[in-house]
């Protein structure tokens, strides 16, 4: 498979800091969207993986799974989405496809073992999978998602991970007016769950352990 050079942003081990890196992406294929990386946002699930706290990080590795970013390349079966779009990347860019959560639209329980968006297995190139530190990421179209234009861009890409990530829940236990909501901890996460529960109308409450905050 052809494939072309991106600068990125990775690490080479557990103790090392990020350092400037070229890495392979994969051409387009039928069903692929090229996509200019605008902004990435930082999730602590990053910095456990770069540092290996969790196990099982593969070297070279390049972080980021909170993408925003425009079309720059489409291939011939790509029907979703045309150049110049804005667009999204989270947490997975592939799956199984065929068993019964993926079935169901749930492709983060795929029983066969979905791919994330940074240290999965790429299933084009047999290597690990690189983030969003990097210029430009080529993801499966089923796996990206529009964005609206009249969003602020940078503020919207935490919403591909903390954001979803509280917004589940709210949105599972039917959170809005007459509902009371208890956010515990004010930080990545808990803010998003903040602004989040208050858009939904819920009466909500902070608790913190931090008096500034």
């Amino acid at each position: 498979m052809n494939t072309f050079s991106v600068k990125a942003f990775g690490t080479e081990a557990p103790e090392a800091a990020l350092n400037q890196m070229q890495i392979d992406r994969r051409e387009v294929t039928a069903n692929d969207v090229e996509i200019d990386i605008l902004y990435c946002g930082v999730c602590h699930s990053d910095l456990h993986t770069a540092r290996n706290e969790w196990g099982g990080t593969i070297y070279p590795n390049v972080p980021g799974h909170e993408i925003v970013g425009k079309v720059s390349k489409i291939g011939t079966e790509v029907t979703k989405y045309k150049i110049g779009d804005l667009v999204g990347v989270g947490c997975l860019v592939d799956s199984c496809r065929t068993c019964d959560s993926c079935r169901e639209g749930l492709e983060q329980y795929c029983e066969n073992g979905n791919v994330q968006t940074y240290n999965g297995q790429d299933k084009h190139l047999h290597h690990q999978t690189f983030g969003g530190y990097s210029e430009r990421i080529v993801v499966d179209q089923d796996f990206v998602l529009k964005i609206p234009s009249n969003l602020n861009l940078a503020g919207t890409a935490p919403l591909l991970c903390a954001g979803i990530t509280t917004y589940s829940p709210l949105k599972h236990w039917k959170v809005g007016p007459g509902k009371k909501v208890g956010i515990v901890g004010i930080g990545g996460l808990g803010h998003m769950g903040v602004k989040i529960a208050k858009a939904m109308g819920a009466h909500t409450v902070v608790i913190t352990t931090s008096a500034s905050k």
